[in-house]
Parts: structure tokens; sequence; C-alpha cells
């Protein structure tokens, strides 16, 4: 079962992940063969880029084992993170973010959130990465969808999965993580 965990970071948490980045890595690599996707949402494109939460979605076995690693993680447990959104993600395309091959030069990648109430629709375009539908922990709620995109800019990544009725489409900037490489 895939379990989506976005934590969005706390003002001013940028240093505290910063000096926490080997302790999260650690954790994440007992994590690696069952991650799907991972990585940083940020302030922007370059070094000067900051950190606003947190991506990861993993296959794990139940809800017990989806909760222990969104709050043993060690970002949240320094106290990094304003909130966590942990759910159910049901995989449409059954793809992890090292499926794709698609990097369009002059595109940046997002994450998108909606969470509208409504199920994922079929949805076909080179530009996603991972999608799926989100779900309370116990499956019976349908509470949107999400997705992580390549586009030229926020408002063509929203417009690949918009929003029903009221609500909007959460755009985040967003990188592949994971351990960097020397």
């Amino acid at each position: 079962m895939e379990y989506f965990v976005y934590g969005r970071d706390r003002p001013g948490a940028f240093p505290l992940k910063v000096r926490m980045s080997n302790e999260h890595w650690d954790f994440m690599d007992r994590y690696a063969d069952r991650l799907v996707a991972r990585g940083p949402t940020l302030t922007g494109h370059g070094d000067d880029a900051e950190s606003t939460g947190s991506l990861h979605i993993v296959d794990l076995p139940d809800v017990r084992a989806a909760r222990e690693f969104a709050y043993e993680e060690p970002y949240f447990r320094a106290g990094a993170f304003e909130s966590v959104l942990l759910c159910r993600f049901d995989n449409v395309l059954g793809h992890t973010m090292w499926d794709f091959t698609g990097a369009v030069e002059g595109y940046g990648r997002y994450l998108l959130v909606a969470l509208d109430g409504s199920e994922p629709e079929p949805l076909t375009s080179p530009h996603l990465i991972v999608y799926g539908g989100l779900r309370s922990l116990d499956g019976e709620t349908v509470l949107g969808r999400a997705a992580a995109v390549e586009a030229p800019n926020p408002e063509a990544a929203a417009a690949l999965l918009p929003a029903r009725g009221d609500a909007h489409t959460e755009v985040h900037l967003w990188r592949f993580g994971g351990r960097p490489t020397e």
C-alpha cells in the first residue's frame, strides 16, 4: 500500500533541516527500495533556494508503518515541520520518479496537491512523473489528487491537475530528492 507524506516546513526551519540532512538521509536509506517519489519543495531555483517542505511517497505494509515513517522521521522529530499531510496514495500511473525520462530543457518540476474530494481521472501527459488519488488512512474517504509533474511554469503545472469546486490546486516547486552523490 502506498502512502503520501508531505511535511510542510515551519517558518525558519531551513537551517535546522540543513543540520539534520545526514540523519534524514540515513533514515530514508532504510526505505530506499520502497520509495515511489521523494524530494524537497523549494522557494525557487538555484543555490539560494530554501526548502518549504518534504515529499515522500512510500510503499508500506500498513497504517502503523506509515505513521512510523512520517512521525519518526528526523525532520519531524526535530520540529522542522509545521504540519504533515499523511494519507493513502492510489498510484494511477504505477510509476516511480525513477521511471521518468522526460526532463525537457527549460521545464521545472512541481508537486501539485488538489484536496478537492475528487477521484483521479485518467490523465495522459509525457510530463506526469507520478500521479494518483489521495484517501484517508482507512481508505474510506476520497481527499483529492496529487501529482509530481514537469512544466514550463507554475501555471502550466496547475493546469495539469485543475481543482474542482471551490478548492484550489497547491503548486510547489519540487526537486528529485536523495542523498547527494560525491
